[in-house]
């Protein structure tokens, strides 16, 4: 098996003699993951902020897909893990990965998770007010034991929209939940942090307004702040096109926001290392999706090829954007000429459709290609009618299985026949 590189760019492109084989392998359709694309957009973004402001680090989103040998890869990248459950937190525990390189998020966590986190001198950012009890007695259980939290920030960002996660700032109940930590001596505010659900570029700068504003109102400067995700990733022009806004780089968010963090604490004896949270930025253009063409019908002149794959498979958000695809055909003499067909998908809902209005040569067999499918697919991808496709590493050079093709067997086990 071979493959070949693109010369205008790093990206390695697969043969179609590469894919077949893993295709005979597998026995159908499969993901690739580019795990050398993945080093190098880590690197990147991480260089990419250091240049504006050198104490800054990633925590890389575990939901956005927790493949295990891309958590490995962040870990001895040195980055950290964003987990946001007890599921997510078991993978690092799995992979011997530091507790103290863990920052929990999210509104609801398993308190097994959050007592180990914390003893074991990670962070757990604290999202509601109702988990400060739990914490407090966590402290008092353990007087000889430094407890370090974080707070989850919650202040408009000038967005139109009212998120629901952390803690509204506004109010004096967010003061209060301050010092009613700080009376405890063993309870140590670590961490300023927020998220908000957009990767616009205009909101970089405001989050870090904000969280630099609640800095200042401290009385103990925190170790560290926390502006989380929201990042676009790379992605090729026929995807940045289905936009309606320009897509920002590595190199916007970090002038927009890692340069407002610096001048802020220029003069600061002491500043706290900044933090991000990237998932889709970094995992988005490094996996791909194979699948076979299975069928193609004509229903009152419309062509409809079905695929072994679904909708679900590449984009389980369903946010109607048509990702790149490639067709790879080793029989020429089949493949006719289409205009405005369809890709379905193998399940049984009429708006199971992976790709609309490709036009081209096309035959049954041929192998369509998905790029930029990284993102919440393997996470969000239930196991609708058919088992979960494979993961197969590849870096150019190696192939291996990172994910075994799902059996029925696991997909039944936990039920009572």
């Amino acid at each position: 098996m071979s493959n070949q590189k693109d010369q205008s760019s790093k990206v390695i492109v697969p043969t179609l003699e590469y894919l077949r084989a893993i295709e005979r392998e597998q026995g159908g359709s499969f993901y690739l993951l580019d795990t050398r694309q993945f080093t190098d957009n880590f690197n990147e973004l991480l260089t990419t902020f250091r240049q504006y402001y050198p104490d800054t680090y990633i925590a890389y989103s575990y939901k956005t897909n927790y493949t295990p040998r891309l958590c490995q890869i962040v870990d001895q990248l040195g980055g950290y893990a964003e987990v946001v459950s007890g599921m997510e937190y078991e993978i690092t525990k799995r992979l011997g990965i530091a507790t103290h390189k863990v920052h929990f998020n999210g509104p609801y966590k398993d308190m097994n998770a959050v007592r180990e986190i914390i003893l074991g001198g990670g962070i757990v950012n604290i999202d509601d007010y109702s988990e400060a009890p739990a914490i407090i007695a966590l402290a008092e259980a353990n007087p000889d034991k430094t407890i370090q939290i974080g707070l989850r920030c919650n202040f408009p960002i000038n967005d139109g929209i009212t998120s629901r996660f952390g803690l509204d700032v506004t109010k004096p109940d967010f003061q209060q939940l301050i010092h009613r930590f700080e009376e405890k001596g063993n309870i140590r505010i670590s961490g300023i942090q927020c998220h908000f659900a957009t990767r616009a570029l205009g909101t970089w700068k405001p989050r870090a307004e904000g969280i630099c504003y609640i800095v200042d109102q401290m009385d103990t400067m925190p170790e560290h702040i926390d502006l989380g995700g929201g990042l676009f990733g790379k992605m090729k022009d026929e995807l940045k096109a289905q936009f309606s806004t320009t897509i920002p780089t590595y190199e916007d968010y970090a002038r927009e926001a890692a340069t407002f963090v610096a001048n802020h604490f220029r003069n600061s004896e002491k500043r706290p290392a900044l933090f991000i949270e990237p998932g889709s930025a970094l995992v988005g253009d490094v996996m791909k999706f194979v699948a076979p063409v299975m069928s193609i019908k004509d229903i009152r002149g419309k062509a409809i090829a079905t695929l072994l794959g679904s909708v679900y498979n590449i984009n389980p958000t369903l946010n109607g954007k048509n990702p790149p695809i490639t067709v790879f055909n080793d029989q020429p003499q089949q493949q006719k000429e289409y205009q405005h067909l369809d890709f379905g998908g193998y399940t049984c809902i009429e708006g199971d459709y992976l790709y609309r209005d490709y036009s081209g040569p096309l035959a049954v067999g041929d192998l369509v290609v998905f790029d930029n499918v990284g993102s919440y697919s393997v996470v969000l991808k239930p196991p609708f009618i058919l088992p979960n496709f494979p993961i197969i590493e590849w870096d150019g050079e190696t192939t291996r299985v990172v994910k075994r093709k799902e059996t029925f067997d696991d997909l039944f086990k936990t039920y009572v026949f």
